[in-house]
């Protein structure tokens, strides 16, 4: 139940307490006028008047304090809804937030994973392209040294040539 209506409901009960006693005060103010009519009328019949006033009295005041206990059961009752009310959204928003928090966890494990495995692919990136550089530098130095010999026995085949030419 919402707490305001919960209020409102306990603020009406104690409104309608207080005007349903404007009856009996004023049903009290009537008898009590009568009795002093008949006391005055008939002085012998004082104490049965008196007695007869206090005994309504009394009774209209355990019918009072009845519908008052009963007003401030239902008060009572009225709170006890609203705080297990308060309480049931008390805990329905902080296990939302824990549920929050923990897809931002999973959100930042993610993310953390995604960003190791970008890293490590950069650096797989340079070792391949270092390790493609240090083979083309062989290569090229293998083809360097293959052309040098190649040229160098060509040219051995030249004078070989030229020396059989001249001999």
């Amino acid at each position: 139940m919402n707490p305001l209506i919960s209020a409102a409901s306990v603020i009406a009960a104690g409104l309608a307490v207080g005007l349903a006693s404007i009856g009996p005060g004023v049903g009290q103010g009537t008898a009590a006028g009568q009795a002093v009519e008949g006391i005055a009328r008939q002085p012998e019949a004082e104490g049965k008047i008196r007695e007869e006033l206090r005994e309504g009295a009394i009774e209209r005041l355990e019918k009072a304090r009845a519908r008052l206990r009963k007003v401030e059961m239902e008060a009572d009752q009225f709170r006890v809804n609203g705080y297990s009310e308060i309480e049931r959204e008390k805990l329905n928003l902080i296990n939302s937030t824990y549920k929050i928090l923990e897809q931002l966890e999973n959100y930042k494990n993610e993310t953390i994973y995604f960003e190791q495995q970008r890293a490590i692919n950069q650096v797989r990136q340079r070792v391949l392209q270092q390790a493609l550089r240090g083979a083309l530098g062989t290569l090229n130095s293998s083809l360097n040294n293959e052309l040098h010999l190649r040229t160098i026995s060509a040219n051995i085949g030249l004078f070989g040539v030229m020396k059989e030419i001249i001999d």
